[in-house]
């Protein structure tokens, strides 16, 4: 049996910091990371950041399909874990980070956050990671708010500038998985249940989980038990297609009672599916020699044309990544003619980085921003793709990523940065659960503060 001796944590008194005279209880003495598993049984990178207060852990979540201007994800290559290990982040986190950030204080994030980037020195973190340096900046903010004695998502809304954190996200629940997070044939990626005729938070919650076990009921009946698997984020991945993937999601909503309390969504994922060099989206993507459908390739403008059909027969409200990631055209299309109407979200168009935004504001070709703090890679880079986009009347989805962790950050954030929608999953598997369970406890804390936007989800409240 082959074993290797622990790595030890870096203690503030074998660093440069060690002759520092400063004293602060939120003051780093100690930066550890590990190698831990997700929820699609891939490693990720999990960090604990120590200071005279007690130890914060923060992990990091990875995606499936990815958008190619992503921060970069540092993987190991090699055998072990197919190639996925994280070994050599975990590496940098317990030594280059370790010695930028060990004695710093915590509740300054943006300045923590600006010397791992210096450190680092590329532009998408290619050098050292954006998975160790996002696990160093989420624990940090963990500490941080301990440090000042308040609840993460107050200490999240301090660092922004807001004022006025007391917007809960309406949840996009996940009910139906396809294109790369599930095994079946449909293109789309991900159908939701949007409960935005709720009137609290609580009230969303028992919505979609109602909604999601009839959907449940009304799938095995068409297909059988074996359609009620689950994809990666939790939702059902039955054979169908994408009208009858939202008929059973209007079906389960009536047979629920709540057809007039829910909106629909989708993510397109089409990056996923565009056909290289032509403009043109192969829906039958999946499908491999003579069973391939070969009228099921659409141009942009077909693909528009459908877009337009769905919204006219279904209460679809939002329309995330319709088109490819460099299709900037076909991007701007269908803004100037559903925008006023539907929510057009810019996932692997803008990957949370604020030069793709600025792009998507000059050219028209979006009004929403995906927030995954993973593809720009820090807290602080995070909430100033917040603030452009709000800054510009988008607005703003939180969202997981396919490869989650427990941690649930995220609700903190959503709340934080008023986004106003969250999208983690199926009310289905923990680490999607604990993200929604996290926002029931906000709520609670708020109390009769706690404001809830339903139909209102694209313009919440935000700082002057």
């Amino acid at each position: 049996m082959m074993w290797s001796r622990p790595v030890l944590r870096r203690n503030i008194s074998t660093t440069r910091a060690s002759s520092s005279s400063r004293r602060f209880l939120s003051a780093i003495t100690g930066v550890h990371g590990r190698e831990i598993i997700d929820s699609r049984g891939n490693p990720t990178v999990e960090v604990d950041v120590t200071t005279a207060q007690g130890t914060f852990t923060a992990s990091v979540p990875s995606g499936a399909s990815t958008g190619i201007y992503e921060a970069s994800e540092l993987r190991d290559g090699g055998s072990r874990y197919m190639g996925k290990g994280v070994l050599t982040a975990v590496k940098n986190v317990n030594t280059i980070l370790a010695d930028a950030v060990m004695g710093m204080d915590t509740a300054d994030q943006r300045a923590i956050d600006q010397v791992m980037l210096a450190t680092d020195g590329s532009p998408n973190k290619a050098n050292l990671g954006a998975n160790a340096i996002l696990g160093i900046s989420l624990a940090i903010s963990k500490a941080g708010a301990a440090s000042r004695g308040i609840p993460l998502w107050q200490h999240y809304a301090d660092i922004a500038g807001n004022p006025i954190p007391h917007t809960l996200p309406v949840p996009c629940f996940n009910v139906i998985n396809g294109g790369e997070h599930a095994g079946n044939k449909l293109a789309f990626q991900e159908f939701f249940v949007i409960p935005t005729g709720a009137a609290t938070f609580t009230e969303s919650m028992s919505i979609g989980c109602e909604i999601f076990h009839n959907l449940k009921k009304v799938i095995k009946g068409k297909f059988g038990g074996d359609a009620t698997l689950i994809g990666d984020e939790g939702g059902f991945a039955p054979p169908c297609d994408v009208e009858s993937g939202l008929d059973m999601i209007m079906e389960a909503a009536d047979l629920a009672g709540y057809t007039d309390k829910i909106s629909v969504g989708l993510d397109v994922a089409s990056s996923e599916f565009k056909v290289k060099g032509k403009d043109q989206y192969d829906l039958d993507f999946k499908t491999t020699g003579a069973d391939k459908d070969t009228s099921a390739v659409k141009s942009g403008d077909e693909m528009i044309a459908y877009y337009k059909a769905l919204i006219d027969k279904y209460p679809i409200v939002t329309i995330e990544d319709p088109f490819d990631q460099d299709d900037w055209t076909n991007w701007s299309k269908i803004v100037a003619q559903v925008g006023e109407k539907v929510q057009i979200v810019g996932d692997d168009l803008t990957v949370t980085n604020p030069v793709k935004i600025q792009q998507a504001v000059d050219e028209k070709a979006a009004n929403c921003l995906l927030l995954k703090v993973n593809q720009i890679g820090s807290i602080s880079e995070s909430i100033d793709a917040v603030k452009l986009s709000k800054q510009n009347g988008w607005g703003v989805m939180t969202s997981h990523r396919s490869g989650e962790t427990e941690d649930n950050y995220i609700a903190d954030l959503a709340v934080g940065l008023c986004t106003g929608q969250i999208k983690t999953g199926a009310p289905c598997r923990g680490e999607r659960t604990a993200k929604y369970n996290q926002l029931l406890r906000i709520e609670e804390e708020l109390g009769a503060g706690a404001k809830y936007p339903g139909m209102g989800f694209r313009k919440t409240e935000w700082m002057a």
